[in-house]
């Protein structure tokens, strides 16, 4: 991929050696073309569609904890320079830094793609979008609008340092969504569907990734709504359904792993490695290593391969996270989780895919276990302090249990609560680990990448629920 950027690997090593010029402990470079895509269609026609590129170059220079970065828009081996000697005046402490020979690094192919989405006829991905659109309003009289989104993104991206070691990759994605509106004359309810991975259009030619599915499960939701309870209040049991309930995990528990925050004493986990912070019954594990998910990576932005790393095994912390910075300072290995928005960002430590390990209960005996509670199926949007967990979550699709029965569906649910409180109150893990194909992008300091997250049916022993009825 060399071609694509232009520049050889003699001036490689001259950027490097300029980016050291001052002293400082490492310097890498950081490659990237962008292709992306996108395409809307509402009232049955299409009214947007749009399609971007972007390339640049960032160049980081480490000198202890601190880091200096500058990146440039324009590839070129003098404006490279230019930028490599701007981030080296992070360097105190002048000192010979040699360049080791470049040598490419063994990857692997988690996203084995035939042809890129982005290179496919428009026509195939208005096809999809039109699938969905019809079978989402032939499902019920009952359903009155529906917006269908398509995106998609092409990543190609090189990395190089000091130490020698060199790597590209290029990672597709692509996200099909559907929201529906349903409407009886008395009150109206919203449900949105959304699915995708690394993939190009085959993943949607799998019956339970394909347009027709994605549309019957929006359609159904926003029906059923219409039907629903108000929201029972207070500190009530709660079953969190598989798959989609990842994110609270992630939202709420994942964040305090990242090595950033522990190193800082920012997080409750800070210092606690070989304590216990949760029931015996959660294992947590970030893992860059399941193919096709959105979080998964052949290797990560600076250069180290991706791992599965437990950070919390039988309710006892491991571990945390890192990317190079974090691990150098804290004396531990980089786990492959050094992530970056773009070539204007630094990276720093961020989730890929973050799940629970599934436990020994059937999913039917955790739902009977309970005389009353909620069943929380489905998340939408919340509000989380990422550093202590503190967490305010609705749910979009929630029904009560009742006597160790699923029954009413429910509407204007909210989980109130604090990650690692939650995790210590776990009592039952389901056999039936899933993972969403959902379109998640995780936010952290201004900087957005796309993860995954996983869940098997877990009961909680108690969550404060916020609802409309006593």
């Amino acid at each position: 991929m060399e071609e694509l950027f232009g520049i050889s690997k003699t001036q490689l090593k001259k950027i490097l050696t300029q980016a050291l010029s001052r002293g400082g402990d490492h310097a890498d470079i950081f490659f990237e073309y962008r292709a992306t895509s996108f395409i809307k269609m509402e009232e049955n026609i299409i009214k947007t569609t749009s399609y971007s590129i972007s390339s640049g170059a960032g160049i980081r220079v480490i000198d202890g904890e601190q880091i200096g970065y500058s990146y440039t828009e324009d590839i070129t081996f003098d404006n490279l320079k230019e930028a490599a000697s701007a981030a080296s005046y992070i360097a105190t402490n002048k000192k010979e830094n040699l360049i080791a020979p470049i040598q490419r690094t063994r990857k692997r192919n988690l996203y084995s793609v035939s042809t890129y989405s982005i290179e496919e006829p428009i026509s195939r991905k208005i096809d999809l979008i039109e699938t969905v659109n019809k079978t989402a309003r032939g499902y019920d009289s009952k359903i009155s609008q529906v917006t269908v989104t398509f995106s998609e993104e092409l990543r190609k991206i090189l990395y190089v340092d000091a130490e020698g070691k060199f790597f590209e990759d290029i990672q597709p994605l692509v996200l099909l969504t559907c929201y529906c509106i349903a409407d009886d004359g008395k009150t109206r309810q919203g449900a949105g569907v959304a699915t995708g991975g690394r993939s190009g259009l085959e993943f949607y030619e799998i019956d339970e990734n394909s347009p027709i599915e994605i549309a019957t499960e929006a359609a159904h939701i926003a029906v059923t709504n219409l039907d629903a309870r108000p929201a029972p209040a207070g500190s009530l049991a709660v079953v969190l359904g598989p798959g989609e309930s990842g994110i609270l995990l992630h939202e709420a528990v994942g964040h305090g792993l990242e090595a950033d925050f522990a190193r800082k004493k920012l997080s409750n986990y800070s210092d606690k490695i070989g304590e216990k912070v949760a029931s015996e019954h959660c294992t947590v594990i970030d893992s860059g290593l399941i193919p096709g998910l959105r979080g998964s990576i052949n290797i990560d932005d600076e250069g180290t391969l991706p791992e599965e790393t437990i950070m919390i095994e039988n309710g006892v912390l491991r571990g945390y996270m890192h990317d190079i910075l974090s691990a150098r300072i804290m004396d531990m290995h980089a786990t492959g989780n050094g992530r970056r928005e773009s070539f204007k960002y630094p990276p720093m430590p961020r989730m890929t895919n973050i799940f629970m390990k599934p436990g020994n209960y059937d999913p039917e005996e955790i739902i009977s276990s309970v005389k009353f509670g909620i069943y929380a199926k489905r998340f939408a949007g919340g509000q989380v302090n990422i550093v202590n967990g503190d967490f305010t979550f609705g749910v979009s699709e929630a029904y009560l249990i009742e006597n160790g029965k699923i029954t009413a569906p429910l509407k204007d649910v909210t989980l109130i609560g604090n990650g690692p409180d939650i995790l210590r109150k776990v009592e039952m893990v389901a056999n039936d680990l899933k993972f969403s194909r959902g379109g998640w992008t995780c936010g952290k300091n201004d900087q957005r990448v796309p993860v995954g997250i996983g869940m098997p049916t877990v009961k909680v022993s108690e969550i404060t629920v916020g609802g409309t009825k006593l």
